[in-house]
């Protein structure tokens, strides 16, 4: 499974981004799906994920301000981040576990300017 992650880019803190993760097969097979993010210095950490039932489970520190969503007819996985806050930049990853292996996306960097 190939994972492509894109719309990452420089916003103003208050402001919004999407992010997108497209997959090269049918996710709908793929029950969990999710991001996580890498901020210099920092561990990897999950930020949100969603369930081929379509409930999702978010970080405490993104909770009423990100919203994941998939959708299974376009094998992509969306991640849409509202009011981001300088402690938001990172490089954020899409992730998913299919037949026991481990894909990741090649990540795609998120700066927020205070």
């Amino acid at each position: 499974v190939q994972l492509q992650a894109s719309g990452g880019g420089l916003v103003q803190a208050g402001g919004s981004l999407r992010l997108s993760c497209a997959a090269s097969r049918n996710i709908f097979s793929i029950n969990v799906m999710r991001w996580y993010r890498q901020a210099p210095g920092k561990q990897r950490e999950l930020v949100a994920l969603t369930q081929t039932g379509g409930s999702t489970n978010y970080a405490d520190s993104v909770k009423g301000r990100f919203t994941i969503s998939r959708d299974n007819t376009k094998n992509t996985v969306d991640l849409q981040m509202n009011m981001l806050k300088p402690e938001d930049t990172a490089v954020y990853y899409c992730n998913a576990w299919f037949n026991l292996v481990n894909y990741w996306g090649q990540g795609t960097l998120v700066t927020v300017s205070s």
